[in-house]
């Protein structure tokens, strides 16, 4: 076989055991899902701002930086969400490249998982500790997801994971928000199946167990641009892209209708700098629309302490080792110029 079998990793269960969430912080999520889903749902008109750095490869740096978002979360909490991004797995292209934490919870040494797990959830347990708040994170492998279904409070299915099967039905069994990418080839239709497959029941074989799910009610979209077939980049956040998805949306049995706009990859053509420009235009379609206003819960910014990207290696503190960043002061201006616009 192909296959090397290396060691037996604890199951999440035993991680958890391990590494348990204390009792107040379990209640500081409560609170947080109940604040996130009740904007997903329509109950809230608060705005979601889903924020923070590419990849989150250093626990000390990614700390800091959501202890200044917590600080900003209070002056903007009447009108806005702050959620922060702690992502843990990296989707790369080609296979190749730094993968996250979980991979490598050093970036300069070979990959242990075993100790990823436990960096990963260390790092989240001690964000929600020292900030209070709690965070997303992609879901790149369908399996991992029990090592931190007790401590995220939204999740993230990529653009070239949110057509698989097994992202799908694994949602459906969430019980808080799962932002279904649109397909890198932009297609609205496939972003809005993986919607309607995670909002329903279903059975299959998950971590060796025959499990049954309730469906996901809280999965929405989440518009992130597309390439073409010459792999140029094409923007969806413009107001005529917001209204295509309203009408695709009233034409389907789809629960709590609901998009956020991801303000970097494809829309800002990997551009980081043209994030403030894309918020400020999404915020102003709000304004013009009623419908679109309703249909837009929030947007997701890639950001971080330092301004755009480093090698790995070269020791910056709170810079990206991925894609590039807006930085701390660029990202705080924004947050209180969104907090304007509501």
């Amino acid at each position: 076989m192909s296959f090397h079998f290396i060691k037996l990793l604890p199951t999440p269960d035993e991680i958890r055991e391990q590494f348990p969430v204390p009792a107040e912080l379990m209640r500081i999520k409560d609170e947080r899902d109940k604040e996130i889903r009740d904007v997903i749902t329509g109950k809230s008109n608060k705005f979601l701002v889903i924020i923070g750095p590419c990849s989150a490869d250093n626990e000390d740096a990614v700390c800091d930086y959501v202890c200044r978002l917590s600080q900003l979360n209070e002056k903007v909490k009447d009108k806005l969400i702050l959620i922060p991004r702690i992502y843990t797995n990296k989707p790369r292209t080609t296979g190749e490249g730094y993968k996250g934490i979980v991979h490598q919870p050093d970036p300069e040494q070979k990959p242990d998982f075993l100790a990823g797990l436990i960096a990963m959830r260390k790092m989240h347990i001690r964000a929600i500790a020292e900030s209070g708040l709690t965070a997303a994170d992609e879901m790149l492998y369908p399996e991992n997801w029990g090592y931190v279904s007790d401590i995220l409070s939204y999740v993230a299915i990529g653009a070239r994971s949110v057509e698989d099967q097994q992202h799908r039905i694994v949602v459906s069994g969430f019980d808080v928000p799962a932002g279904m990418k649109n397909p890198t080839s932009g297609n609205l239709t496939v972003m809005l199946n993986s919607v309607y497959a995670s909002q329903h029941p279903h059975s299959f074989i998950y971590r060796g167990y025959e499990v049954e799910t309730n469906g996901n009610e809280l999965a929405h979209t989440v518009l992130r641009g597309a390439t073409n077939k010459h792999g140029g980049n094409l923007p969806n956040y413009h107001y005529e892209d917001l209204n295509l998805l309203l009408t695709l949306y009233n034409e389907r049995d789809l629960k709590n209708p609901a998009t956020i706009i991801d303000t970097n990859h494809s829309n800002s053509n990997k551009q980081f700098e043209q994030q403030v420009r894309i918020v400020k235009e999404v915020m102003h379609s709000r304004k013009l629309s009623p419908d679109i206003h309703k249909l837009v819960k929030g947007v997701m910014i890639e950001s971080y302490i330092e301004e755009g990207c480093q090698k790995i290696g070269d020791g910056v503190y709170g810079k990206s080792i991925t894609d590039s960043c807006l930085g701390w002061e660029a990202s705080r201006q924004l947050i209180f110029d969104i907090a304007e616009y509501e």
